[in-house]
């Protein structure tokens, strides 16, 4: 007989898988890794004379438009050999497969026993140790000037979205934390006393 156990702590190890998803995903797709040093447009408004490209693993973006105002962001990638280093095309494939993992366990963790998953942390740990190392492309030169080097961004700075695939990391071990004691919460006493009565739906706080 299948028995669906949830507890307050596996529902919290769910939200926070889901976020941590939503945390990288979103990471993933922005342009804002990088921020390119602070360029004059003196075709601009008044106001708009200096700003800053920013320069994702596959996406950009710059102000564009006879007057500077317009702002186009998007990928300067067409296909997966074009991204600007092999270090970011490897950086890719671990967040990617990080992901992946990420939000099957985060769908199937109400349903199924708990299980920690070290490849997934590695994938995303991985994945972010890979990506300092692909500054010394052409292409980050080109944002960042020519002193750039691996794990030396020279005139650029982190944008948000680097800090956010930190964030989701670092979450991915609270999930894991949070993975052990609902599985320690689906062993209780109280879990298995349910069981015995024939209920399949068991919720306990």
């Amino acid at each position: 007989m299948c028995h669906v156990i949830v507890t307050c702590r596996s529902m919290l190890w769910t939200l926070l898988s889901i976020v941590v998803a939503f945390a990288e995903l979103i990471a993933f797709m922005s342009p804002d890794w990088l921020l390119g040093f602070p360029r004059s447009d003196p075709g601009a408004g008044a106001g708009l004379g200096d700003y800053r490209p920013s320069l994702g693993l596959y996406s950009r973006c710059l102000r564009v438009g006879s007057r500077g105002a317009a702002v186009s962001c998007g990928p300067y990638a067409g296909a997966f050999g074009e991204v600007a280093s092999g270090f970011w095309q490897a950086a890719m494939l671990f967040l990617a497969a990080g992901m992946l993992v990420l939000g099957g366990v985060a769908c199937i963790s109400v349903f199924s026993m708990c299980f920690q998953s070290i490849r997934l942390r590695l994938l995303l740990m991985v994945g972010l140790m890979l990506y300092p190392a692909g500054w010394g492309s052409d292409k980050v030169m080109g944002y960042c000037g020519p002193e750039a080097a691996p794990f030396r961004p020279s005139l650029c700075s982190l944008g948000w979205a680097f800090y956010a695939a930190i964030g989701g990391t670092v979450g991915s071990f609270l999930c894991a934390v949070l993975s052990a004691q609902a599985e320690i919460a689906t062993s209780s006493d109280k879990v298995q006393e349910e069981i015995e009565e024939g209920k399949s739906l068991i919720c306990l706080l």
